[in-house]
Parts: structure tokens; sequence; C-alpha cells
């Protein structure tokens, strides 16, 4: 397995890369890609369903970003220890019929020591908004990469 850095343990910047990194491979919507960021045999927890290896994680994005359609991705740095980080996000997607929805949820992510990460676990919530709500428009531009900024 090819290493993943910043490695634990993990201190307030590398934190914050490896929140920013994550974002940014969420953000392409390619699941290979995602996917080089976990161990082998990493397990996952999202919302009620359970995955385990990368097989698996590309098999559940596929699903999901077939779903979650137009999907923008903003993560924040909530809590770090070692080798374990705990993010809190938010996401914007539309359904097939038109719906847009904004969703809410937490992580907790532990690392291996080399940088790839063997446990996630995601709680999520969804609430249907308007159009006009909308607030996440794609990847953070440029000038705000490198920045993991508040979700509100």
């Amino acid at each position: 397995m090819t290493p993943r850095p910043p490695f634990p343990p993990f201190d307030e910047q590398t934190a914050l890369q490896k929140v920013q990194a994550a974002e940014d491979a969420w953000n392409t919507r390619d699941p290979e890609r995602v996917a080089l960021a976990y161990t082998e045999d990493s397990v996952w927890r999202n919302r009620d369903t359970f995955v385990t290896g990368r097989p698996a994680i590309v098999e559940f994005l596929r699903a999901k970003w077939a779903r979650e359609l137009d999907y923008a991705l903003r993560k924040e740095l909530w809590s770090y220890g070692g080798n374990r980080i705990a993010v809190r996000f938010q996401y914007e997607s539309h359904d097939a019929t038109g719906q847009w929805w904004r969703s809410y949820g937490n992580e907790l992510w532990e690392f291996t020591e080399d940088g790839l990460m063997r446990r996630r676990e995601a709680g999520i919530h969804d609430v249907a908004i308007a159009e006009s709500e909308r607030r996440i428009f794609g990847p953070r531009p440029e000038s705000e990469n490198g920045l993991v900024l508040p979700v509100r």
C-alpha cells in the first residue's frame, strides 16, 4: 500500500491537511481515487450501511454519486489526537427528480501509521432545500484551498 502523508500522530496543521485532502478527493466524485486513501480492509459505517474493503468502498461510492447528483462537500476539523480525527461536514446534491438536499454529518476517522484510513464512522442527516437555498457550489475555489472553513 502506498503511504498517504501526513502521518499520525496528528497535530493541528497535519489534521487540517488530512481534512482538506479528504474534501478535495471526495469533491472529484471519483470512487477509485477516493478509495486509495483507505486501507485494503478499511471498515466503514455510513448511516445504516456497513462497508468493508476498497472494492466495496468503490461500489458504495459509485452508487452514492449515481443518486446524489452534482454533489459538493465541505469538511471542518472538529478534533484530533494520536491517530484519530473527527470532522463535521455538510454537502449538497440533488436527486433524479430535481429535489435538492443538504446533508449534515459527523465522521470519526482512525488511521494506520502510514496515513491510510482504516476506520470511518459517519452519521448523516438530510434536509430538503429549495435550489435557491443552495450555498455549496462545487469544490472550494483555489483561493480557499488549504483553509478548512466553518460549515454553517
